[in-house]
């Protein structure tokens, strides 16, 4: 039987027999008392890693976003973010539903950033016609992109003069972190500090790039955490012996962060391979994210594109726009088979 090469999203990868066997052998206690040695364990591993004094272990990255807008927010504040972040537009609104905390979206640019000047814009004057503006949240990768060390050091300092906290969507910070080293020669861990740095609050997704099946984590200062822990009892975020799944957690972090280089290169190859077709329009990705666009006529076709693709057992989403995710479970083999398969689909 052909194995399937899913390309959908990073979070479709299964974990590793040596992942398993961490999971099996974690030690366990119960999380909503505090004593899951394996949940502490990984807690203190992933705040010590980026520089923060406490972190928290929660089921989902949109229950860690949730939680950081609460923890800085109170109800009637409003956070400014972008059109495109994950923390706006695909988390079902939780901040205003659950929150009654408004979001103020500003306009993402090409390489993910939002404008200086838009941001500054945005911030209301303290006014009871206004909500009021309390957090700058970004989000890094954006779609991919790695937003540039110097942006993000100017939009942080520019919020925390206006008086805002900061919040970093840093679901693929390792992802971010291992495009920045290599630009500036450095390793994973030392920009990924670098990145964590410029925030009060970070939130990092395990069951990504990095492999494990379930969980996030929020990291910030001791205070910011005991307050995302309420809120995270709140929405029912409280596990009983997590430390199960906070192994493979630790697992990751210890050995899964070198290999996002091997992410990265699939996804190059993967856009050399379609480049050159008249039909797709392909940008360069910077990280394990490939946008393609289908350009001409050939946008009424991405339907049947993509059931081409899945009767050869390869899997994308997108429409007019296609979006490939590389990720552990795939190799040089599974990307030629779906350059082949689409070269195959327009040359017919």
């Amino acid at each position: 039987m052909t194995s399937i090469v899913d390309l959908r999203s990073d979070t479709v990868t299964q974990p590793t027999q040596a992942m398993r066997a961490a999971m099996l052998a974690a030690p366990l206690g119960d999380d909503v008392f505090g004593d899951d040695p394996s949940v502490n364990a990984l807690q203190e591993k992933i705040a010590a890693m980026l520089g923060f004094e406490s972190a928290l272990f929660l089921p989902t990255g949109t229950q860690s976003n949730l939680c950081a807008i609460m923890a800085h927010c109170q109800r009637g504040d409003e956070y400014i973010v972008g059109q495109y972040a994950h923390c706006y537009r695909w988390e079902g609104g939780g901040a205003a539903v659950l929150g009654s905390v408004q979001p103020q979206p500003l306009q993402n640019l090409p390489d993910g950033t939002m404008a200086l000047e838009d941001i500054a814009a945005a911030i209301k004057p303290d006014d009871a016609h206004f909500a009021r503006t309390r957090m700058l949240a970004l989000e890094n990768t954006q779609g991919g992109k790695l937003l540039p060390m110097e942006y993000l050091q100017q939009a942080t300092q520019l919020a925390t003069d206006k008086g805002l906290t900061n919040h970093l969507d840093g679901a693929r910070i390792f992802n971010a972190a291992t495009a920045q080293a290599a630009l500036v020669r450095s390793d994973i861990l030392t920009e990924a500090r670098r990145i964590a740095s410029c925030f009060d609050s970070v939130s990092v997704c395990l069951s990504k790039g990095l492999g494990t099946p379930v969980g996030s984590l929020l990291c910030g200062d001791r205070e910011f955490i005991t307050r995302a822990h309420r809120i995270r009892k709140m929405v029912g975020g409280g596990m009983r012996q997590a430390g199960i799944l906070a192994a493979a957690g630790s697992y990751a972090l210890d050995h899964h962060l070198d290999r996002l280089t091997d992410d990265h290169a699939l996804a190059k190859r993967l856009a050399n391979g379609l480049t050159g077709l008249r039909e797709l329009q392909v940008e360069t990705p910077q990280t394990n994210i490939l946008f393609v666009d289908l350009v001409g006529t050939a946008w009424e076709r991405s339907a049947e594109l993509l059931l081409h693709l899945k009767k050869h057992g390869i899997l994308a989403t997108g429409l007019y726009r296609l979006r490939f995710v590389t990720h552990l479970d795939l190799d040089t083999a599974d990307i030629d088979r779906a350059i082949t398969a689409i070269r195959d689909f327009f040359r017919k």
